[in-house]
């Protein structure tokens, strides 16, 4: 399924780090970041949560609220946050649920090997529920830069 600009985000229902079920649409009227990455505390990913953190007071003042989703469990999240003092919560989708909807669990390769993962994507969501736009070629280190343009 691919989604794009101006469809209504699915709705989704998944836990974040602290075990506590958030669902998309009890963010309506704000605006939502929600960036899909592969994997908590490695080089790409730690840069790009970084690159949000340090940049974090920014988009709250655009009115953006922030969250990462891989699949990892988490606990995994709780040790990224903790090690990289994230300011905002990162939902665990084990089960890659939410990655099938938003068709960011695809297939990659990798020495000539094909594997399944995360499509590094951010979905930026207007406060209706709306993509606004849909960032593929993320750049890790300049990330808020993309949203923010």
């Amino acid at each position: 399924m691919s989604l794009e600009v101006g469809q209504m985000a699915p709705d989704f229902e998944a836990k974040i780090e602290t075990g506590e079920t958030i669902k998309l649409s009890d963010y309506r009227g704000k605006k939502v970041i929600l960036y899909f990455y592969p994997k908590d505390n490695t080089p790409g990913c730690t840069a790009q949560a970084c690159n949000l953190r340090d940049n974090y007071e920014a988009l709250q003042k655009a009115g953006y609220v922030v969250f990462g989703i891989s699949s990892d469990s988490e606990k995994s999240h709780q040790k990224f946050i903790e090690k990289q003092s994230l300011p905002f919560s990162l939902i665990a989708d084990p089960e890659k649920e939410v990655h099938e909807l938003y068709g960011t669990w695809v297939e990659k390769s990798m020495y000539g090997r094909s594997y399944m993962g995360t499509a590094r994507t951010t979905f930026v969501i207007d406060e209706e529920g709306k993509i606004e736009e849909i960032i593929e070629k993320v750049k890790t280190k300049d990330h808020t830069a993309q949203i923010l343009k």
